[in-house]
């Protein structure tokens, strides 16, 4: 099967399952923030429309009326406006072969370590603006609604910020977090366009969650260097984002893709995926 893909969002996740997708046959076009990654998505052989949530274009208009197949990875605003969500302000989802959402785990809030599915109501986050347009893109009654955690991959992972000397390397007892290799949501998409079911709701996520600071420790194995010490969160200084991050803790099912998209993981926990990750560079090299 082939079609007419449009992506709001060729950002990190959207252009991977934008490249999946071509090789699969199929044309591609989406929206980016400016010109110059406009003209970079044709190299690419990638219609791009410029969208940066403030305005709307007939070219927009025209490319999504000729589609067949439309994804949205675009987060939020958080300026104010009832509306939250960039694109639902100036478009109205139409009936579609199939139409999804990547929105995120955090609409869940805090559940003090228990497991949530997606049955688990929304709300109780640090962030109302995606709790919102999660609800939005719901009431639109067309569009999957994708749940993700912590997306890495392939030059955006912990071994790169272990390189960078960016680890935080956070030292706070019970607190654990899911995460999803950016392949695993990539295949996952590709199941749900193979099987769709207009306003379902899909956890993406790994098999096991686990502590921030387990993860950069693995990392630094990996790549031959020693670890930072822990810190407590206390003397850490961290930013409001980081201490939200840590205030919340949940841990995300995931058998609904298992048993109704039939995936099996690639990347079931994040050392199959880091070691994944440091695949990739020989690869590309």
């Amino acid at each position: 099967m082939t079609g007419r893909l449009f992506i709001f969002g060729l950002g990190f996740t959207g252009l991977r399952f934008a490249r999946a997708m071509q090789l699969n046959g199929w044309h591609v076009a989406g929206s980016v923030s400016s010109q110059q990654k406009a003209d970079k998505m044709r190299d690419l052989r990638i219609a791009a429309e410029v969208f940066d949530g403030t305005g709307w274009t007939d070219a927009l208009e025209a490319a999504l009326k000729g589609s067949t197949h439309i994804l949205s990875t675009i987060p939020p605003l958080q300026d104010g406006n009832p509306i939250t969500d960039p694109v639902l302000r100036f478009w109205t989802p139409k009936a579609k072969d199939w139409m999804g959402y990547l929105s995120t785990t955090g609409v869940y809030g805090d559940h003090q370590g228990g497991w949530v599915d997606e049955t688990t109501p929304v709300g109780g986050g640090t962030n109302a603006a995606r709790e919102a347009a999660d609800t939005a893109w719901r009431a639109a009654g067309e569009a999957i609604i994708f749940r993700l955690p912590g997306i890495y991959g392939p030059g955006r992972s912990t071994l790169d910020r272990a390189e960078s000397g960016r680890l935080s390397r956070i030292d706070k007892p019970g607190h654990v977090f899911s995460r999803i290799h950016v392949d695993d949501i990539v295949q996952t998409l590709i199941a749900s366009i193979g099987k769709p079911d207009p306003g379902a709701i899909y956890n993406v996520a790994d098999d096991v969650p686990a502590p921030a600071h387990e993860v950069e420790t693995y990392a630094c194995e990996l790549l031959g260097i020693t670890p930072a010490p822990l810190r407590k969160i206390e003397e850490a200084g961290l930013s409001k984002r980081a201490l939200e991050f840590y205030s919340q803790v949940r841990r995300v099912k995931n058998e609904k893709i298992k048993e109704t998209l039939g995936i099996s993981l690639l990347y079931p926990t994040y050392r199959e995926g880091l070691r994944g990750c440091l695949a990739a560079r020989h690869v590309s090299a």
